[in-house]
């Protein structure tokens, strides 16, 4: 098989999220949306893509209409790790995306539905640019660490946890002006709030961002004035829970933004659509005029 500039294009956009639908190829890409199908068949019989086997008891059930979703297969990471130069650690490939878990992969699909949209809405608008996290320029305070998005804060004086956004970007507008997000994709697979913050919960998060602010992590770290917090979330009943709690906080109700997945992803523009902050106002990603 010889690889074109498109095959490797997938490459790249599967290697950013990690798994993706062929439904956002197609987006992403553009063109024939027959012609990038052929092209994820030739690249998985190949082996430059895998397809994950969770995945398939419920492509069956929905009568084979259902997107496919793909990782990077082995020799689909020799190919960016020799043409990127990516460091091996930075590659997720082979066997390990065959047998990914199946809410492992809900998940990360929950965050490629949103950056996927993002980055079309940006094209769109034309005067906005999306930077992931391997897009933007970092101190070195951030570089000297493997992982610069994964930090530990002092939630109180005895507990100490670890934050891990599910994703970082910024939106940069015509004259540079950025605006720093950590995304959060919760599928309601942890309680909202427990009694004792030694458990994991959704309160716990809000409580380390908040910590993250208040200690200037972002500044130091990360080289960020200012950042807010996305959430993502299974439904708008699950919403309100979430305000709830964010609003138990003692100071960090403005770092954080809301909304439930169907919602968000339906909105015709993304940018505008709308989000509730943590006094259950709301409020749009769109600043390019504040």
């Amino acid at each position: 098989m010889e690889l074109t500039s498109r095959d490797r294009a997938i490459l790249r956009q599967v290697h950013r999220h990690r798994f993706l639908r062929s439904s956002h190829l197609v987006s992403l890409l553009g063109g024939s949306r027959q012609h990038v199908l052929r092209r994820l068949q030739l690249l998985f019989h190949h082996g430059y893509l895998e397809r994950p086997r969770a995945q398939l008891d419920h492509f069956h059930q929905g009568g084979g209409s259902r997107s496919l979703v793909y990782g990077l297969g082995n020799k689909g990471s020799a190919i960016l790790k020799r043409e990127l130069g990516l460091p091996f650690h930075k590659v997720k490939w082979g066997a390990p995306n065959r047998d990914t878990g199946r809410l492992y992969l809900e998940h990360t699909l929950l965050i490629a539905d949103v950056m996927v949209s993002l980055e079309l809405a940006c094209r769109q608008a034309g005067d906005v640019k999306l930077l992931t996290g391997d897009e933007l320029p970092l101190p070195e305070t951030a570089m000297c660490h493997r992982e610069p998005f994964r930090w530990r804060v002092n939630v109180t004086n005895r507990l100490k946890c670890g934050v891990i956004p599910d994703q970082v970007f910024a939106l940069e507008h015509s004259g540079g002006r950025r605006q720093f997000y950590f995304l959060e994709a919760d599928r309601a697979t942890m309680p909202v709030v427990r009694q004792n913050l030694a458990q994991s919960s959704f309160y716990r998060k809000l409580l380390a961002y908040e910590a993250t602010w208040t200690q200037n992590i972002h500044r130091s770290r990360l080289g960020f004035n200012r950042f807010r917090v996305l959430t993502v979330t299974s439904s708008p009943e699950r919403v309100r829970t979430m305000l709830e709690a964010c609003q138990q906080l003692e100071r960090g109700q403005g770092l954080f933004l809301f909304t439930d997945g169907d919602s968000l992803l339906a909105h015709p523009e993304l940018l505008i659509a709308p989000w509730q902050n943590g006094k259950g106002e709301p409020e749009s990603l769109d600043q390019r005029h504040g």
